[in-house]
């Protein structure tokens, strides 16, 4: 992208999909757009705070007397521009409610192919006395409508891209090559955010209420 989109990768929704995000994400706050790579991801928890953090929306300034004088953002943790999210078969879990936050949420395209769609609670998970184990899904997830959702059914993307033996052999990638265009093309249709300049500064002679 030349140094427009910032690129995000999230193994999981668990320890390691929560430490990448944060450093990754807020890293790149200069960026115009993002590209959030969740492919292969592992599941863990249910990741509304990545959605919440994606999905925030530009209210205001705080002007700055420092240096160039460039306001702070408010929110000041946040990435305004496009948002695209790539996806594919080996996603399931958190890796299948992840997505479809994103989409749920209306923040950007999903690109790449289908989640697994294995989307169930594993809470409560007894040792055994030999010191192994057993998973057994506890619960599923329904949507706002009452109806279950993603379960042995996954996400779909809103670009289907496959992966082509011949470019992958070959060094590229052709989801990841088709979430940059996507972004690309929706930054340059107007989706990039400027910032306003501070103004000049306010005349406030007058107490609140009409007093002096």
């Amino acid at each position: 992208s030349g140094g427009r989109l910032a690129y995000v990768w999230l193994p999981n929704t668990g320890q390691g999909g929560y430490r990448n995000f944060n450093r990754m994400y807020y890293a790149q706050q200069d960026r115009e757009g993002a590209v959030i790579d969740e492919r292969n991801n592992g599941g863990g928890s249910a990741a509304d705070y990545i959605v919440d953090m994606l999905d925030r929306d530009l209210t205001g300034y705080f002007n700055s007397r420092a240096g160039d004088r460039k306001p702070w953002t408010q929110p000041m943790a946040a990435l305004f521009g496009p948002k695209v999210m790539v996806i594919n078969e080996r996603a399931g879990s958190g890796g299948d409610l992840l997505p479809y936050l994103f989409r749920f949420r209306e923040i950007g395209p999903l690109v790449g192919t289908k989640t697994w769609g294995g989307l169930v609670g594993t809470w409560d998970t007894p040792p055994l006395i030999d010191g192994g184990g057993f998973v057994a899904p506890r619960g599923g997830f329904f949507d706002v409508n009452g109806e279950w959702a993603v379960e042995a059914e996954g996400v779909a993307p809103d670009i289907e891209v496959r992966n082509d033996p011949a470019p992958v052999i070959a060094g590229g990638d052709p989801l990841l090559h088709a979430a940059v265009w996507a972004a690309l093309r929706r930054l340059d249709a107007g989706g990039r955010v400027t910032f306003e300049d501070e103004p000049p500064p306010p005349v406030r002679w007058r107490r609140p209420g009409g007093g002096r």
